[in-house]
């Protein structure tokens, strides 16, 4: 282990993040009574521009009127390169109720962007004698956010977790694909007649894991736009969980319980880990520093995986 030791993530289940427009207020009632841990209203990509001022003055609305209950509340702004997103940062913490928890940061590209958000949310916080100091999500999504993945993680104590943009990122790079997340059929190997389909978003998944477990922060899937094929968000979501995230968004109600039922440890690996625990805890009190489990070498490393996985299920729980 480096003398410089790696921070824990936020102790909070990000299993789902359910997205829904600002500008249908009709929703958040049901997104509010929803499995998902995590609420983002959005400002963003799925309002119309003739709507932001109406998707602000709702999400407002819903911070106040609203019950969240123990829902992580929050609400992605408009991209730094618009004349929307610092409209959106005064509005929601000079008008919005404390319920707010986080703000979402689309397209971040550097540190600095970070750093001019964090800015104005920390003046308009002094000012306003706000008792709740907003949290940040960054999502990587273009080129420049995924060259400088690590700086943007460490940018600010602010914040909590960072996701994936598949979409917005295949634009970015100039990917031949209109498919947002999941493989894609032009993506694959060929080896005795056969076709092999990998997933092309596997660098940069694993490249924003590290940057997050190395800060601290909690790594995030993003969409997967065929909400009609469980199976592809399924598998999708299990790649994910198995880099290391911790959840995914739900572009579509139906996609709430999928997201839960992978990203939720399954009480036959709670029970397994559970036993590998106990049984290293045996070698070591015979003072040795590895055993078998069920026919395989384990170390006091595994103690280490199987923690993780019982953290999960713990903060699945709400423990």
């Amino acid at each position: 282990m480096s003398f410089t030791t790696q921070p824990a993530a936020p102790a909070r289940s990000n299993r789902c993040q359910l997205f829904g427009p600002g500008s249908r207020d009709a929703l958040f009632e049901k997104m509010a009574a929803s499995a998902a841990d995590v609420i983002n209203l959005d400002l963003e990509d799925s309002v119309a521009p003739s709507d932001k001022e109406k998707a602000r003055a709702n999400v407002i609305a819903a911070t106040h009127d609203i019950d969240w209950g123990n829902k992580h509340l929050s609400v992605r702004i408009n991209p730094l390169d618009s004349g929307e997103w610092y409209q959106d940062v005064v509005a929601l913490l000079e008008q919005g109720g404390e319920r707010l928890d986080q703000i979402m940061i689309p397209k971040a590209g550097c540190a600095a962007d970070i750093y001019a958000v964090d800015a104005l949310v920390t003046s308009i916080e002094m000012a306003q004698g706000r008792k709740k100091k907003i949290a940040f999500e960054v999502i990587i999504e273009t080129a420049a956010g995924i060259a400088h993945v690590e700086e943007i993680a460490a940018a600010s104590p602010r914040l909590q977790a960072m996701s994936l943009g598949a979409a917005d990122f295949a634009a970015s790079l100039g990917m031949q694909t209109t498919g947002i997340g999941g493989t894609q059929e032009n993506y694959y190997m060929h080896r005795a007649g056969e076709k092999y389909w990998s997933d092309p978003w596997h660098w940069a998944q694993a490249s924003i894991v590290a940057a997050c477990r190395t800060h601290g922060i909690l790594p995030v899937d993003g969409p997967f736009g065929d909400f009609s094929d469980d199976e592809g968000f399924r598998a999708q979501a299990r790649r994910s969980a198995t880099l290391g995230m911790v959840g995914k968004w739900a572009i579509h109600p139906k996609q709430v319980a999928l997201a839960n039922e992978v990203f939720t440890p399954t009480a036959e690996a709670v029970a397994e880990a559970k036993a590998i625990i106990a049984a290293m805890e045996e070698a070591k009190a015979n003072g040795l520093g590895a055993t078998v489990f069920n026919g395989k070498l384990i170390d006091i490393a595994s103690i280490k995986q199987c923690e993780v996985i019982v953290r999960q299920a713990e903060l699945a729980a709400g423990k």
